[in-house]
């Protein structure tokens, strides 16, 4: 029994499809994202960030970690570059020194006026319909759904 015809063709991939799409946003993103001096990674960060403002804009490094499923390894240096420029403080808990709590400066605040025009600057200049980007985003979610379990990190 032999391998169908087609399957193990690049263009039949859905890991390329994912792959190059990833590669194709984050392209589009860098030139919004230069005027706000942050890569795609700390603009993700941010976003996250600036979702806290209810409960006093605190963040626990490891709850970050799990909504960008990103491991410490690749979110410690990321979150030293944002304090390194004023954005946000580290701080270590004092009821248990192994918890690091994220809270953002005013310089943090202040970027996200800055960068409340990224998302509509994104739309505009990929030309799909808003409603077929909703629907993707949606399926997309459902993937990752599957692809991470029941016991997976989670939004």
């Amino acid at each position: 029994m032999g391998i169908p015809d087609g399957t193990l063709s690049l263009e039949n991939q859905i890991c390329f499809a994912l792959y190059a799409a990833n590669r194709a946003v984050t392209a589009r993103y860098r030139p919004l994202l230069a005027d706000l001096d942050l890569t795609y990674p700390q603009y993700l960060t941010m976003l996250v960030l600036w979702e806290q403002k209810e409960g006093g804009g605190v963040t626990r490094v490891s709850d970050l970690g799990r909504r960008l499923r990103l491991d410490s390894g690749t979110l410690t240096p990321l979150l030293k570059r944002l304090a390194d420029r004023g954005l946000l403080e580290r701080r270590r808990s004092a009821e248990d020194e192994r918890v690091v709590t994220l809270t953002l400066t005013d310089a943090g605040w202040a970027l996200r006026e800055k960068a409340g025009t990224i998302p509509e600057r994104l739309l505009c200049s990929v030309g799909v319909e808003p409603e077929r980007l909703k629907a993707l985003r949606q399926e997309l979610k459902a993937v990752l759904t599957a692809l991470e379990g029941e016991g997976g990190p989670s939004d």
